[in-house]
């Protein structure tokens, strides 16, 4: 291919916004040329090569986008941890069948059993999916439409939390809200109720959300939506943050030992 050829091509892939073609289409020419590819057999491999990209490209911006802790991910869960039942369920979830029928994962435990590190894996993996995730502390999303609301931006700001497929809410119930802060949590949930999941972590089983929207009738209500679709995990076993507290003391205490 001539000079000019090359660079009216490159400048058409710029203009066409193709940067995976325009990066490797002089290489992958080359070698279509040795091993003697059809053309069709070179233009399958550019546009192979442009939809990885798109596709990592897409991954990397959903990544972003989600607040999910990088540290957070499925290879670094201790699988151990976990009972045989929530190991079976786990892949499961990863694939994301729930998500398109709406529904939801309630996530329940007392404190460093693993909760939020098991729904951000969960996270991680469904961003791989191609499905859009955001993950926020209840409080602090509750905060953010309570400000939206007193600005009468409250249902701008639905529309944006719209766009994601799924809300991780970690620790409701954790920080006690008003209940202002609590009409606004149950306007989210009930505009996702059947279309869009949410998946919740809690320390808090149900008989104790009054104290989380302080009426037995928005808690009734905010259950039943919740539930409706839902899957439930419950994770017992000992606290990972004691055990690990526990082996720091005990390091702390083999290193101050007077030698002998």
């Amino acid at each position: 291919m001539s000079i000019e050829n090359n660079t009216s091509l490159d400048h058409l892939m710029r203009e066409l916004k193709l940067p995976g073609m325009r990066a490797r289409h002089q290489e992958l020419a080359h070698t279509a040329e040795r091993q003697g590819w059809s053309f069709a057999q070179y233009l399958h491999q550019l546009a192979e090569g442009e939809l990885e990209g798109r596709q990592a490209r897409r991954i990397e911006r959903l990544l972003a986008s989600s607040k999910l802790p990088s540290e957070k991910s499925l290879r670094m869960l201790e699988l151990g941890r976990f009972d045989a039942q929530v190991r079976r369920r786990l892949p499961v979830l990863c694939e994301g069948h729930f998500v398109k029928r709406g529904e939801n994962v309630l996530v329940f435990g007392l404190p460093g059993r693993g909760k939020t590190h098991l729904v951000c894996a969960i996270g991680h993996e469904l961003i791989r999916k191609g499905f859009a995730v955001r993950f926020s502390p209840t409080f602090r999303l509750v905060e953010h439409l309570l400000a939206a609301r007193r600005d009468y931006r409250l249902e701008a700001e639905l529309k944006a939390l719209d766009h994601y497929d799924v809300v991780i809410l970690d620790d409701l119930g954790y920080v006690q809200q008003s209940r202002e802060e609590m009409e606004v949590l149950f306007t989210f949930l009930a505009q996702r109720y059947e279309r869009k999941s949410v998946m919740i972590t809690s320390n808090l089983v149900f008989s104790q959300w009054d104290q989380i929207f302080k009426d037995p009738m928005t808690t009734a209500a905010a259950i039943d939506r919740l539930v409706h679709h839902a899957t439930i995990v419950e994770l017992t076993g000992e606290s990972y943050r004691n055990e690990m507290a526990q082996q720091r003391q005990s390091q702390q205490a083999l290193q101050t030992e007077p030698a002998d």
